[in-house]
């Protein structure tokens, strides 16, 4: 009989290991329990520990693994609508570029945040109908 893996607990450990520095297995942690997030569809936790897992990454100066994680949280969070944290992942997988030297790819995901900030930044259809009117 296999045991189930509790996905908070894996989170609350994963957070106890990069708050003490020890990042690579906390990145392992925060990644399985992303998973298992997205399995249960916990859709923004899964979000948010694959981002951990890419502070993680950055952290230890793995910014190829950096960029997946951050990238598959921005995927993860525009699907699901979470636009601020998908935002910010994208703008930490720029950075990681940046480190990199990957100008292209810096360039494509401005152009991207840029769409998206200015998406955001309209306002929303007003409708014609009004409790005052």
């Amino acid at each position: 009989m296999t045991e189930k893996v509790d996905p908070i607990k894996l989170h609350k450990d994963a957070n106890a290991l990069m708050e003490n520095g020890k990042y690579a297995e906390a990145r392992d942690l925060f990644s399985k329990s992303a998973d298992l997030y997205y399995k249960n569809q916990n859709y923004f936790g899964s979000a948010e520990m694959t981002y951990k897992a890419g502070e993680c990454s950055f952290r230890l100066k793995e910014y190829e693994k950096a960029v997946e994680f951050y990238t598959k949280a921005a995927d993860v969070s525009f699907a699901k609508g979470f636009d601020r944290y998908g935002t910010s992942a994208l703008e930490n997988a720029m950075e990681s570029h940046k480190i990199l030297g990957h100008t292209k790819e810096v360039d494509e995901i401005s152009k991207k945040l840029d769409v998206i900030n200015k998406k955001n930044a309209e306002p929303e259809d007003e409708s014609s109908f009004s409790v005052f009117s």
